[in-house]
């Protein structure tokens, strides 16, 4: 996993947005509205590169990417036909760990890249315990057939009940299934950043 020591109120409070989803950072930015470190309520001007590297960090925290990670799928993207900055976003979403996390089977990306790489999650009815894989329309997501993975995963789902499963992806809540619908397009993905900035800064 890439891991970040820095606090995620901190990341949060940097960027004056809540890229993790979590409603306790819609409360920590209402309290606590300026950047760290920074006077109440100031938040500097940035220059053109300082706003490019921002939107590329929003993203890369977000789905918790190192930068050898997000920059492999940045060059993915661009070869692939179609806007490149709508088939990262695309490709990110398709990530196995990701689609655990949109399912609610998981708290946080985090959490459904742990699940995934110690092999709670089965496609298919194969354990597939690479957290990059990227999924496909028709495949089914399940959990492995131990009662402890099996709780984990229902205490998830009962904790993040109130956030939405994206369109792309269906959830069988009682059968702690879910199934790939369709591949997501850059409409069913909720905008963090601004994606044009991120191809931008990579195109210099």
């Amino acid at each position: 996993m890439a891991r970040n020591s820095t606090a995620r109120g901190k990341i949060v409070r940097r960027f004056g947005l809540n890229i993790y989803g979590n409603p306790k950072y819609d409360r920590l930015l209402k309290k606590k509205p300026a950047p760290p470190g920074e006077p109440k309520k100031s938040r500097p001007r940035q220059s053109e590169f300082g706003r490019q590297l921002a939107e590329k960090q929003k993203v890369k925290f977000a789905y918790a990417l190192s930068e050898r990670q997000f920059r492999n799928i940045f060059e993915k993207a661009k070869r692939m036909k179609g806007v490149a900055g709508h088939n990262m976003l695309i490709l990110l979403e398709r990530r196995l760990d990701n689609v655990v996390y949109r399912l609610t089977m998981a708290a946080s990306r985090a959490q459904a890249r742990q699940l995934v790489g110690h092999g709670h999650v089965y496609v298919n009815g194969r354990r597939l315990n690479v957290p990059s894989a990227q999924v496909r329309p028709g495949d089914v997501i399940t959990i492995k057939e131990r009662n402890s993975s099996k709780e984990l995963v229902r205490n998830n789902l009962a904790e993040n009940s109130g956030r939405p499963v994206p369109p792309w992806l269906s959830l069988e809540a009682d059968e702690l299934k879910g199934s790939v619908s369709v591949l997501p397009t850059r409409d069913m993905i909720p905008t963090i950043a601004e994606e044009q900035l991120i191809v931008e800064f990579y195109s210099k």
